[in-house]
């Protein structure tokens, strides 16, 4: 287990859209970057420099989603025109699935984290598509409302979709039985369970975020936001009674470290200093680094959820999405003006790594 002690990224890769960055997925092995536009373009990039491979051209409709399955053989996209393309990776990536939805805007998709399985939101209902015997394996009634997110329990045995008036949890034994409801009076606009399995977080329309503990009916529930929260992110390393909790509400972070005592729930920390709508957040694979992304053009990387250690930027119209690789040794960013630009650790930084007891 190791974590950051200085960080040190440099730009290592930069690029240009036609429009808008709107996704980006990295593979397992993190040594390629899928990544969208507003246009509809899809790519692939390579961090050893290899020339990027175009998957689909700019067509005028936008790509809003991305999603690498668990062992990184399917890509799949989805956006405005309500299509699902999945390709199977490889020296040649192959387009192999087309599933046309013309009158839903396909917004989330997430694959099973250890099946070739992956669920999507089709408006009201969720359905979960068998990349390898291309068929359908399940379709789930949401009812209330289009679903507004989706989140498969790490070890695969749930599936929870977020949307008005809260969320349903399926047990991925049984698709037929009854999901379990978390009630809220607003809607659920992301999803995020801890690493661990043991919490499942919601951002909320009415400017709350809650927090479940796994067989707990009862949540933790947290207020005072400026507006809907937008963005959450578990920490995948911690040292106290829970992972932390980043959240988002328009230029403010929010870190929630868990009490010992239950009774007591989550102590936050402030983090301010973008002035402009955060627009992501990502924890360093294990470590407590935060990356932040916001539309004045910044990212910040954040020692244990605390201070600022580094400030990168090279997107002047501001930042649209980030994501760290699944080694946590580079960091990918996208722009509101279609830049995309790729950071990784600097070499001539010595100890850019250090064991969590100093070693």
């Amino acid at each position: 287990m190791s974590r950051l002690n200085q960080p040190s990224l440099k730009q290592a890769r930069r690029g240009q859209l036609q429009e808008y960055g709107t996704a980006l997925a990295w593979t397992p092995d993190g040594h390629q970057l899928a990544i969208a536009s507003a246009a509809g373009e899809i790519v692939l990039i390579s961090l050893d420099g290899a020339p990027q491979q175009v998957l689909q051209e700019a067509d005028g409709q936008s790509i809003d989603v991305l999603a690498i399955s668990y062992d990184g053989r399917f890509l799949a996209a989805g956006g405005q025109a309500g299509t699902l393309l999945i390709w199977r990776l490889g020296e040649s990536p192959e387009l192999i699935s087309r599933l046309d939805n013309s009158r839903t805007w396909l917004e989330h998709l997430a694959w099973h984290p250890q099946r070739n399985e992956l669920a999507m939101g089709l408006g009201s209902y969720v359905q979960v598509w068998d990349a390898e015997a291309a068929e359908v394996v399940t379709t789930l009634m949401f009812e209330s409302s289009s679903v507004l997110d989706l989140a498969w329990h790490p070890e695969g045995t749930q599936l929870a979709a977020g949307g008005h008036q809260g969320i349903k949890v399926w047990n991925c034994q049984d698709w037929d039985d009854d999901p379990q409801l978390y009630e809220l009076p607003a809607a659920s606009v992301c999803l995020a369970w801890s690493n661990n399995g043991e919490y499942l977080a919601s951002g909320n329309m009415d400017r709350t975020l809650v927090v479940w503990a796994q067989g707990n009916p009862y949540p933790w529930r947290m207020q005072g936001f400026p507006a809907k929260v937008r963005q959450l992110a578990w920490s995948e390393f911690w040292l106290g009674e829970a992972p932390l909790l980043a959240s988002t509400s328009r230029e403010g972070i929010v870190i929630w470290q868990k009490h010992q005592d239950d009774d007591q729930g989550w102590n936050p920390q402030l983090l301010e200093l973008h002035n402009g709508r955060v627009s992501a957040i990502a924890f360093q694979p294990q470590t407590q680094l935060l990356a932040s992304a916001s539309e004045d053009g910044s990212i910040c990387l954040w020692q244990d959820a605390v201070e600022v250690v580094q400030l990168l930027d090279g997107a002047e119209a501001g930042f649209s999405a980030l994501a760290w690789n699944p080694s946590g040794t580079a960091l990918a960013a996208l722009g509101e003006a279609g830049d995309w630009l790729i950071w990784t650790e600097d070499q001539g930084k010595k100890g850019f790594f250090k064991d969590i007891f100093g070693n």
